[in-house]
């Protein structure tokens, strides 16, 4: 599938979840768990051993012109082996 993975998620939580292993990205709602495994192998060159996912609803913002909204999107947990990591989350939590 293409573009499975989109972005990083990059927050105090996430890089707490980072020394136990655990790495969060958001994901293409239509993605399902193996091919977030078989994405996070082909980017990272590391094996998920577990990925669990979260649906996050958009939060309703006020401004000017009314009230609108954000964009609903998926959230997946990738735990790894233990002694694996992915550089890109080492870098941004220091």
């Amino acid at each position: 599938m293409k573009n499975t993975i989109l972005k990083p998620i990059v927050s105090e939580k996430s890089v707490e979840l980072g020394k136990l292993n655990k790495y969060v990205f958001m994901v293409n709602p239509d993605a399902n768990k193996r091919s977030i495994a078989l994405a996070v192998k082909r980017a990272f060159d590391v094996k998920a051993l577990s990925v669990n996912l979260i649906s996050v609803k958009g939060k309703t913002k006020r401004s000017r012109r009314g009230l609108g909204r954000r964009q609903d999107y998926v959230k997946a947990v990738v735990t790894l082996a233990e002694g694996k990591e992915i550089k890109l989350f080492k870098e941004a939590g220091k």
